[in-house]
Parts: C-alpha cells; sequence; structure tokens
C-alpha cells in the first residue's frame, strides 16, 4: 500500500477554548494529506482543476479518537482506500508523535466537469493518474 504522510505543527488558531483542535480542522488537515499523497504520486490537483475539472467531497466520516493539542506535531497519513470508475475513497489517520491514533477518516470524491458539475471518469481525464489508483487502491471496485 502506498502511504504518503505530511506533518502538521499545531496551530492556536486551530484549537477550541478547551485548548484542543476544533473538529472542523480535521477535515482540512485531510485535504492537506490528500493534496500530498497526490503530489506524491507525481500530479496536480491544481492542474486538474486548469484542464477544468474539479474533485468535490461526496462524503466524509472522522472518528475522533484521542484529542489533538496546541503545540502538538501530528502526521496526516493518506492513502487510497478504493477506487473505482467515478468514486475514489481517501483514508487517512491523524497520528500523535508517540504513534497513536488521534483520528481515523475516510473521504468519498469524485470529477467532475468545472462547467457543468456532471462526473467523468479519472481515466478519461486523466489516464497516468487512473492507472496510479488502480494499481496503488487497497480495493478496485
Amino acid at each position: 500500500m502506498f502511504l504518503s504522510e505530511k506533518e502538521i505543527e499545531v496551530r492556536y488558531a486551530e484549537t477550541d477554548q478547551m485548548g484542543v483542535v476544533y473538529h472542523a480542522n480535521y477535515v482540512i488537515w485531510l485535504e492537506i494529506g490528500r493534496t500530498q499523497l497526490i503530489k506524491d504520486l507525481g500530479f496536480s490537483y491544481a492542474g486538474l482543476e486548469q484542464d477544468g475539472y474539479l474533485s468535490p467531497v461526496t462524503n466524509v466520516n472522522v472518528n475522533y479518537r484521542t484529542p489533538v493539542k496546541y503545540g502538538e506535531t501530528v502526521v496526516i497519513r493518506t492513502w487510497v482506500e478504493k477506487h473505482s470508475k467515478l468514486r475514489t475513497t481517501y483514508g487517512y489517520e491523524i497520528v500523535h508523535e508517540d504513534g497513536t491514533v488521534a483520528s481515523s477518516a475516510t473521504s468519498e470524491h469524485v470529477i467532475v466537469k468545472k462547467d457543468n458539475f456532471r462526473p467523468v471518469s479519472l481515466k478519461r481525464v486523466h489516464e497516468a493518474w487512473d492507472a496510479k489508483y488502480v494499481e496503488i487502491a487497497k480495493e478496485y471496485v
């Protein structure tokens, strides 16, 4: 399994009154991890947009296990959980410095044309990218 890792230093602005990372910020971290995975594979989400396509989130699920606090450094681990003709599911773990999992998550995405939001297959848009996802996905459906 291909695993991408991105280190994040928790900023004060990401925390709530209890000094714990506010739950919505985890979704931002997922985007950071996903972008890093794409970059590590040699592709560019910005390039996809320049070509007239977007990859909106159709579902996100975050499981919070242990709190992350200001001053900590965490690692976002990201991989391709599932890939099909029209949908890609990414898997994530947000891990404390000691190796314990703070959070696990998945997000599902489709590729759409920017001008009309009609779904298209990644294979049709970027054949090499699709082939890489087929190769590294834990499950191809």
